[in-house]
């Protein structure tokens, strides 16, 4: 799905997920240890490149790891990184959209998102993706940069070798500020490793943390158990639709363009202004 479309995630939306994992062509694979694998790929128009992760934890049973990915109030004890973490409201029980934010090291400033996310669990193969999104109760905030997921999914499998888990990782993210490309993508290349041990050790201390922490409460598996708003598509729409018909100022504010499209937009601003400079000089001259 694309940058703030929302709808009902299809079955070809879970599809793409996993043509981007199972299909390594066009990738260049950066790091090949044991039980751990990650390529990045350049995507055509986005200087961006789009990361994946392959890795096996064979003593994490699929269920585990599912729930670890979930489960909101245990990502407040293992993601070190999150600042904070809200439901905003859900479509359906596969589909809602939440807020997101993350510390970065000094003196880079926080980033945050808005992101529909979208889940399902086909018996066999577990797959959660996200997107960016807009809604206009939650427009950009002071000290943080609104970053942009294009994509960001998750797969998880039974193992290949009969024992434990496969963690399959695809992410396409523009954090935005002043950050150089090649150092984001130098920086998510190291990062991936990081992330997938974290993950692990999460994963291992899940299941005694959860025995005593509202053991039954798992709303991704019991729609009943929800607590967030049910919101309608429609509100989101009208909300996309407003963000994109107001005011220069506001669009700029509220609409994450991409970082290509904003800097040929500045150049363009830039040569109309030098062009009427020179006419006014002209004319000046021509006048006295």
């Amino acid at each position: 799905m694309d940058i703030g479309v929302v709808k009902i995630a299809e079955d070809k939306d879970f599809e793409k997920l996993k043509q981007l994992y199972d299909d390594n062509n066009d990738w260049k694979l950066d790091y090949n240890k044991p039980d751990l694998s990650v390529w990045t790929k350049s995507v055509r128009g986005i200087s961006f490149k789009m990361v994946k992760i392959r890795t096996r934890f064979p003593d994490i049973s699929p269920e585990t790891l599912y729930d670890v990915l979930h489960d909101p109030e245990y990502r407040k004890v293992w993601d070190t990184h999150m600042i904070e973490s809200k439901d905003i409201g859900f479509f359906n029980p596969n589909n809602d959209i939440g807020y997101y934010s993350m510390a970065c090291p000094s003196p880079l400033k926080n980033r945050d998102f808005i992101l529909q996310r979208s889940w399902l669990d086909t018996g066999i193969e577990q797959l959660i993706i996200n997107h960016s999104v807009y809604h206009k109760d939650y427009p950009p905030r002071k000290h943080f940069v609104r970053a942009t997921s294009y994509l960001t999914g998750y797969i998880v499998r039974p193992s290949r070798n009969g024992d434990g888990s496969e963690l399959g990782y695809v992410s396409h993210t523009d954090p935005h500020g002043k950050l150089p490309v090649w150092l984001v993508n130098k920086i998510t290349q190291i990062f991936a490793p990081k992330m997938v041990k974290r993950l692990h050790k999460a994963s291992v201390g899940y299941p005694s943390w959860k025995i005593l922490n509202n053991p039954n409460y798992k709303p991704w598996h019991y729609p009943e158990q929800i607590m967030a708003p049910r919101i309608r598509i429609e509100e989101v729409r009208v909300t996309f639709y407003i963000l994109h018909s107001s005011s220069y100022n506001q669009m700029i504010l509220c609409i994450e363009l991409p970082t290509r499209f904003f800097k040929n937009i500045l150049i363009i601003v830039f040569l109309l202004f030098f062009a009427i400079v020179i006419y006014a000089h002209h004319y000046i001259l021509l006048y006295f």
